[in-house]
């Protein structure tokens, strides 16, 4: 189904329609994800006026409602599959089945080492994540604070980067005072 190099609302439809449908992941076009970002930032750059702006908005939540129906569908799917094909599958999507893997992984390795007796490995590991750091990007003005390695960071502007110890970043987060920061981005 490549090829395809223009999405359109009825377009996407059918293709979550025809996804619902089916039990099994349905081939669809590798730059789908591309192809609606482009289509939503194409429609967010025209302006309109009165009740064009408004059609547009209703435009852009039924490509966002329909876009996350048609990702978590596929994801539901390959999730519960028992032999899964990935050759239909999208690259966006198995990076978000990575991700899970990732935490089943973690999962069988605290699970094993606790019930084998490994008491070594689980310090090494709770130590590694004491000390894991964050890159956050400030939101807020944050003063000066000392981070549980006992050094000191900050003071922080608004949209200053820092790299910050795990459990100070997660506080900082949870106020919305700073947000994390991918590098893959």
């Amino acid at each position: 189904m490549s090829g395809s190099t223009k999405i359109d609302i009825n377009s996407l439809h059918a293709i979550v329609l025809r996804d619902t449908e089916n039990e099994a992941i349905q081939e669809i076009d590798p730059n789908l994800y591309t192809l609606i970002s482009n289509f939503i930032g194409k429609l967010k750059r025209e302006e309109y006026d009165n009740i064009e702006a408004k059609i547009k908005e209703n435009l852009v939540n039924i490509i966002t409602n329909l876009t996350s129906l048609l990702l978590n569908i596929r994801l539901e799917k390959a999730k519960s599959s028992e032999n899964l094909d990935f050759s239909n599958l999208l690259d966006e999507e198995k990076f978000v089945l990575d991700g899970e893997e990732e935490i089943r992984e973690r999962t069988e390795m605290i699970l094993s080492a606790t019930l084998n007796g490994r008491s070594k490995f689980l310090e090494s590991i709770s130590q590694n994540h004491k000390t894991k750091s964050i890159v956050l990007r400030f939101l807020k003005e944050v003063e000066q604070i000392v981070g549980t390695d006992l050094k000191k960071y900050g003071p922080f502007k608004t949209e200053d980067i820092a790299t910050l110890p795990y459990e100070n970043a997660h506080v900082l987060i949870a106020k919305n005072m700073a947000m994390k920061v991918r590098l893959e981005d």
